[in-house]
């Protein structure tokens, strides 16, 4: 069996999964360590350009969640791109009366010196928000089935 060494590449994919995995409240300030300054973050609800914006975003989001933590599953890396697939599984007081919400999704990385410098997530936004929203939830399940018929 033969054995590579690992990228530069392959190294930030490592921090960035074990900077995620750990991720609470109390350490959001770890993610200065992942991404560029100019980094771009886009998923089905956002855009934000620049990390003090992204910090900003991450400290909101996770000032409102009870909980929220990250399983990663797969990853690969491809020259300076990386996928990633993973399970986010979140509480909040308003979705589902508090109960913990799981949702499946992907993440694309392009990884420039060390940081990333672009982060896509890729998810339902039904799944996460909607489906857990009282009247809306009742209404986007039933679209779903009936697309599905």
């Amino acid at each position: 069996m033969m054995h590579t060494a690992e990228t530069p590449q392959q190294h930030t994919l490592e921090r960035f999964i074990s900077i995620y995995t750990s991720l609470r409240k109390d350490n959001l300030h770890s993610l200065n360590t992942i991404y560029s300054p100019d980094v771009v973050f886009e998923d089905p609800a956002h855009r934000i350009e620049g990390y003090d914006n992204l910090a900003r975003y991450f400290e909101s989001m996770y000032t409102n969640v009870t909980d929220c933590r990250f399983e990663i599953h797969q990853h690969a890396v491809n020259g300076d791109a990386a996928f990633i697939s993973w399970t986010m599984t979140l509480s909040h007081p308003k979705l589902s009366g508090g109960a913990e919400r799981s949702v499946e999704g992907c993440s694309r990385l392009i990884l420039k010196e060390g940081r990333v410098a672009l982060h896509r997530d890729y998810f339902d936004l039904g799944e996460m928000l909607y489906e857990a929203l009282p009247v809306l939830g009742a209404a986007v399940k039933m679209i779903k089935k009936r697309l599905g018929q």
